[in-house]
């Protein structure tokens, strides 16, 4: 499945943080935006989230910005 997120970096702790508008998925990192911090911490959350290994998490697009089109791959 592919998802739509905006990222929040810097936040207090790591978590949900909603839904906007066009359904895409508000995600809070604790880790700041720097050498691929935020985005490693993002694939880990939604790894543990979705009960998936973090290999099957990447990043399609947007790997610099605040939104970002995630892959979770669901091994069989």
């Amino acid at each position: 499945m592919e998802l739509k997120v905006k990222v929040i970096p810097r936040a207090a702790r790591t978590g949900m943080a909603g839904e906007m508008a066009d359904g895409t998925l508000k995600i809070r990192v604790k880790a700041a935006p720097e050498d691929g911090k935020a985005n490693e911490e993002l694939c880990q959350f939604l790894a543990r989230h979705f009960g998936v290994s973090r290999q099957d998490v990447a990043i399609v697009t947007g790997a610099t910005s605040q939104r970002k089109r995630v892959r979770v791959t669901e091994r069989r």
